[in-house]
């Protein structure tokens, strides 16, 4: 695999951006994500684990944190772990998760998938054709998700990644260019 260009989104502290870089050799990723704490973190990573001269750190909301690097239409793969909690269940159910976390890092929007349609239609702009998307998202929203991959109208090859209990959990896409 000659040179794989890769965009973590919504990188959290660069657990996906850091096990690409060590794991694909020819590897070149770019981190974003848009809260200061998860940036701080990811950076501490990056230089603990030495990889600063393959994992270069931006900040902002979604893409816009990338745009000064000039990568569109080049990147082979996105990965993406974004909000994918309702507002509505962190307001009651899983208020718990907001003692330690910020909002930003769970909140997905009124049906959990907000982030999941912005990367669907800011995606194209830096996939080059033939890259990949892989996203993942919360238990019962695989249906939703497909169907927000189906209107984007720019992707196909689309599967489903089920976890250990067998529910459908990360979407892998093909984007056609």
């Amino acid at each position: 695999m000659a040179d794989l260009r890769v965009i973590d989104m919504c990188c959290g502290a660069g657990n996906l951006a850091c096990a690409v870089a060590i794991h694909v050799s020819q590897s070149r990723v770019w981190a974003s994500d848009l809260t200061d704490c998860c940036i701080e973190w990811t950076g501490r990573n990056v230089a603990h684990l030495q990889l600063g001269h393959r994992v270069t750190v931006g900040q902002g909301d979604l893409f816009a944190g990338l745009e000064r690097f000039g990568l569109d239409g080049s990147i082979g793969l996105i990965v993406c772990n974004p909000p994918y909690i309702s507002t509505g269940r962190l307001d009651t159910e899983r208020a718990g998760l907001l003692a330690l976390e910020p909002r930003e890092a769970f909140d997905g929007g009124p049906y959990g998938l907000s982030i999941h349609q912005r990367v669907f239609a800011d995606s194209p702009r830096f996939l080059r054709a033939g890259g990949w998307l892989m996203m993942e998202f919360g238990v019962g929203q695989h249906r939703q998700v497909k169907i927000l991959a189906d209107r984007a109208k720019r992707f196909s090859d689309t599967e489903f990644v089920s976890d250990a209990s067998g529910a459908p959990r990360v979407l892998i896409t093909r984007f056609q260019g």
